[in-house]
């Protein structure tokens, strides 16, 4: 064998199924173990899907719909289900040729600008982003776009890249990326890619609040500490535990956001700490807290998606949606406050 044949083969080896580089450190025991057990569930979950779905492309909702999605989509069939369980497919067939006319007019040239020097910093360790003529960039930088000429409220937010990024990964189409992108903006997650960032500072103090109430050691340790939970979870929230969690991860909290809304972005973000109360208090250091809260993303936990997210509706106990409300009402009047006064 050859070298160049022999490198063309590690190369292939050291990048997943989506395109993204394993990192230098990637424990593949680790993934090799829980792929062995999760292609068995994989297998189930499509077969059941295949039944459910029939000889119909539509699944509408239902308790049977939502407990398969929290289970899993195939990945055959998660870009279509994405669009119809989010409403985004209902838009886009309703506004046929819209997505092009956005392209075709006049674009704000500060704003393309924004977004040209955001599109090289997406998904670095992503092989379909790095060059214009065989990747993704030239798709994600048209979808941007289209979205900036759409909501001139939003116009552009940075980490709408890895959003549109991940939804080009998977649909393979800038247009049911830039639909699912709106529907992420406008229905699931209003006020969260605005200038402000106001959706996603409240939601950060709901974070806090919930663990103030249900883990009040942690919530004590980050204090004394003077650490800020914008500071260790921003991140977080505004790129959806993309870039942060492992990529299939991502995509089963993806499945459950598309059709339950944001509430499961609390759900897991609530599960990570309480899961991990112990590395938390352990770090005794400001340093040392900031770098725990990054491996708690990486740690085997994380990896195995199946047995996360079933933790995950699990340790998070029980989210009523009308008391999630108030506390998002209250937490948004706390960082409304807080701002009149700066």
């Amino acid at each position: 064998m050859s070298s160049s044949s022999s490198s063309s083969l590690s190369l292939l080896f050291d990048v997943d199924e989506y395109g993204f580089e394993r990192p230098v450190d990637f424990k593949y025991e680790t993934y090799e173990e829980f792929m062995s057990r999760y292609l068995t569930v994989l297998s189930r979950r499509a077969r059941k899907w295949s039944h459910l779905l029939g000889a119909k492309e539509t699944v509408g909702r239902g308790m049977k719909v939502k407990r398969y999605i929290r289970k899993g989509i195939p990945m055959v069939h998660r870009g279509k289900m994405w669009l119809e369980v989010s409403g985004a497919g209902a838009k886009m067939k309703n506004h046929p040729g819209y997505y092009k006319s956005l392209l075709d007019m006049p674009h704000n040239e500060e704003l393309l600008e924004c977004i040209r020097v955001d599109i090289p910093r997406t998904f670095p360790d992503n092989i379909y982003f790095r060059d214009y003529k065989e990747g993704k960039l030239t798709s994600l930088n048209n979808v941007l776009v289209a979205f900036s000429n759409h909501n001139k409220k939003i116009g552009y937010c940075q980490g709408l890249n890895y959003i549109a990024g991940l939804l080009l990964i998977i649909t393979k189409d800038e247009e049911s990326a830039f639909w699912l992108v709106e529907t992420l903006t406008t229905d699931l997650l209003p006020q969260y890619y605005t200038p402000d960032m106001l959706g996603v500072l409240t939601d950060i103090r709901v974070l806090e609040a919930i663990v103030k109430e249900r883990a009040p050691l942690i919530w004590k340790h980050i204090h004394h500490y003077g650490l800020t939970w914008d500071l260790l979870t921003t991140k977080w929230f505004i790129c959806l535990f993309a870039e942060v969690l492992p990529i299939e991860t991502v995509l089963r909290i993806w499945d459950c956001l598309f059709y339950e809304g944001n509430k499961i972005l609390m759900r897991v973000a609530v599960t990570l700490v309480m899961s991990n109360q112990q590395n938390i208090l352990m770090s005794q250091e400001f340093a040392d807290i900031i770098q725990c809260f990054k491996s708690i993303t990486k740690d085997a936990n994380a990896i195995d998606c199946h047995t996360f997210m079933e933790n995950v509706f699990k340790v998070s106990g029980s989210f009523p949606r009308a008391r999630l409300a108030k506390l998002r009402e209250e937490c948004k009047a706390a960082v409304l406050a807080e701002r009149d006064k700066e």
